[in-house]
């Protein structure tokens, strides 16, 4: 009984490979008969396991069924799969949290040791940043966009602005983006007729869905890097363009995901286009690239903040040459 057991779970673990297997291949990694690999097969069936037979080969598929019977994880997903469960239960999607610590609790238990041992050793060395959890988004509504994502419907959805304001959009959904500490989806405006990002938490989708629509190409090529020149730019009260004079490949490193976005001019310059709440938050992005550069455009009060940055810098080191005027 022992080994029967064992084989079933060798067989399983052969089955959770996403291929198809035939008879004949089955017997020979398992080292029994073609006429027990048929056994072994309704047993799991049995068990709940929607083992398919594929014609043309013999064999055996193993697919989705009605119901989630118990899987099998390998060392290293089975850490992945802790680590990511931890990682949701802290997450933003709300009502997630307590699915998710149910089931680390479940994984958690039946860990060999030295599974846990590495598990609690990456929890205890791990912290996390970036201060306050967004805006909690309801997993209902973010599986209604992903749908009509994937099936290219049409969405309709009540939407309240920033500014407090509601609207009634219909949209040709695209994709969705978790960006920072926010959930957005990125669509195209039949109202607009352009594109668009939305807060997933601030929108409230309306069923059912429209008609089918033929899916269009991502704006600027990549919707990342689309809704992170939308959010770097174009939604903050301050705007700036800077010439950088160094190369574009040069400096992307040093420009974070929604601090702004990359123009390559040539080999040896770039521009770069952001945005901020403030004239002094804009002085301190810009600086912290580490790179000379050229004001392009920018809010009224800029070009001050700049000279009482640099004269605040001389000023705060001793010695010859703190005394330079500052060029107006």
């Amino acid at each position: 009984m022992v080994e029967t057991s064992a084989r079933l779970l060798r067989l399983l673990s052969l089955l959770q490979t996403h291929r198809d297997w035939s008879g004949a291949e089955l017997a020979e990694r398992l080292d029994v008969t073609t006429r027990t690999v048929r056994r072994d097969v309704d047993r799991l069936r049995d068990l709940g396991y929607p083992v398919h037979a594929v014609r043309g080969v013999a064999g055996y598929r193993l697919g989705a069924g009605a119901s989630l019977p118990p899987l099998l994880l390998d060392d290293g997903e089975a850490v992945a799969v802790t680590v990511g469960l931890r990682t949701a239960a802290g997450g933003s999607v709300a009502g997630i949290e307590e699915a998710s610590l149910r089931a680390l609790t479940k994984l958690e238990q039946v860990l060999p040791p030295r599974l846990r041992h590495r598990v609690n050793a990456l929890n205890s060395a791990t912290v996390r940043a970036g201060g306050a959890p967004g805006p909690a988004v309801d997993p209902d509504v973010l599986v209604a966009i992903a749908d009509a994502c994937r099936r290219h419907e049409r969405l309709r959805f009540d939407y309240t602005d920033a500014r407090g304001g509601d609207t009634v959009r219909a949209v040709e959904p695209h994709s969705l983006v978790n960006f920072g500490r926010h959930w957005y989806l990125v669509a195209w405006d039949t109202g607009r007729d352009d594109w668009r990002s939305f807060r997933v938490d601030r929108l409230r989708p309306k069923v059912p869905t429209g008609p089918r629509f033929a899916p269009r190409p991502p704006p600027d090529g990549d919707v990342v890097a689309y809704l992170s020149h939308q959010l770097s730019e174009r939604t903050w009260p301050y705007q700036a363009t800077v010439v950088l004079h160094e190369p574009a490949d040069a400096v992307a490193d040093r420009v974070w995901p929604g601090m702004g976005v990359l123009e390559a001019v040539d080999d040896t310059s770039c521009r770069l286009h952001l945005g901020a709440d403030s004239t002094s938050a804009l002085v301190w992005m810009i600086t912290s690239v580490d790179a000379d550069f050229t004001l392009v455009t920018g809010p009224p009060g800029l070009a001050e903040a700049f000279r009482a940055q640099a004269r605040r810098c001389l000023d705060a080191v001793p010695g010859p040459g703190n005394d330079q005027a500052i060029v107006s």
